[in-house]
């Protein structure tokens, strides 16, 4: 086997061969790494062969079966996230954060219809002076991605369902508890209840979003949800884009879909809040670190100003979350 040549001491690291090695360190598994920097799995193979090739040492340990990291790899890790963190910092200091009341201000709120809305609004009044501009799209991870790509400002959702990756260049303030609920076709039996204990799904098949690479922080909270209790969540579908398609697809499926309670209604549905226990969604405002604008701070202030007053953050008696969103909705940045 020949011997690596020692990189040059001229040579200059590509930050995205980084982010790449990074991915795969984390993961272990290059499809999931992949899925997670929305690149092709070939592209991702080809990144980490080149990286390779320069520092003139094997990273992983690739098998049939798993991917290890050798002992280069493990040593390349800490230098990595150094480097990535200095890289975001002055992204940050320089493309995002003069603090320019001129610029947009990009807020993803969902939907129409939530309570993200309500926040963004109140952060309208206290700066008049800034333009807010919502944005309405589905699911954190996808929202993510547009920020840390600077195409989006803030968002809501699931931090904790978020990958430590992306939780590493982000900035959260926990901002609500939303009770769950189901959507069901309107002659579903389940929907002669006013609220539907959690026991009675048992046996249903639950759609949550599975297979949709915006959401995968609500399946996760869906599949933790479920564990247990003898409920499905339902296989990858074809994601329905609006009121009729939504209908449509309930109509031909039947399955309960998994929302909160105050999801916009929906033609041929009714939606009714499970219980016994309640399950929350926990609700973040997320920012890329680093990211200086009046607005964001207004819309901080927003968020907190009417989680206070509606008592979003105050967790009901009987109310569940995973452990390891508890951690989170106690912290913030």
């Amino acid at each position: 086997m020949p011997v690596p040549t020692p990189p040059s001491a001229n040579a200059a690291t590509d930050p995205r061969l980084l982010r790449a090695f990074l991915a795969v360190a984390e993961e272990l598994h290059f499809t999931r790494a992949a899925a997670r920097l929305y690149v092709a799995q070939q592209a991702l193979s080809r990144d980490i062969r080149r990286l390779e090739r320069e520092l003139g040492v094997d990273l992983f340990v690739r098998t049939t079966r798993q991917v290890a990291l050798t002992a280069h790899g493990e040593r390349l890790v800490p230098y990595a996230r150094r480097v990535l963190e200095a890289q975001d910092a002055l992204l940050a200091a320089f493309r995002r954060g003069t603090g320019d009341p001129g610029r947009p201000l990009l807020v993803d709120v969902n939907s129409p219809g939530l309570v993200f809305g309500r926040i963004l609004e109140h952060a309208r009044e206290l700066v008049p002076e800034c333009e807010l501009m919502a944005r309405f799209e589905s699911g954190l991870t996808g929202a993510a991605a547009e920020m840390l790509a600077g195409r989006l400002d803030a968002s809501f959702g699931r931090y904790a369902g978020l990958a430590p990756a992306l939780r590493g260049r982000l900035a959260q303030q926990p901002v609500s508890y939303e009770p769950m609920a189901v959507i069901l076709p309107t002659d579903h039996p389940l929907a002669e209840h006013e609220a539907v204990p959690l026991d009675e799904l048992a046996g249903e098949t639950v759609y949550a979003g599975a297979g949709n690479p915006r959401t995968p922080e609500w399946t996760d909270l869906a599949y933790r949800l479920f564990e247990g209790r003898g409920i499905e969540v339902a296989p990858p579908a074809p994601l329905a884009v609006g009121a009729e398609e939504f209908q449509r697809i309930m109509a031909k499926y039947r399955n309960p879909v998994l929302a909160v309670v105050d999801f916009p209604p929906m033609p041929g549905t009714v939606l009714r809040p499970l219980v016994d226990p309640v399950p929350l969604s926990p609700v973040s405002l997320v920012w890329p670190k680093g990211l200086v604008h009046p607005a964001l701070d207004a819309l901080r202030e927003a968020a907190a100003t009417l989680a206070t007053r509606h008592g979003w953050l105050r967790r009901p008696t009987d109310g569940w979350i995973p452990a390891a969103d508890a951690l989170v909705m106690v912290s913030q940045d």
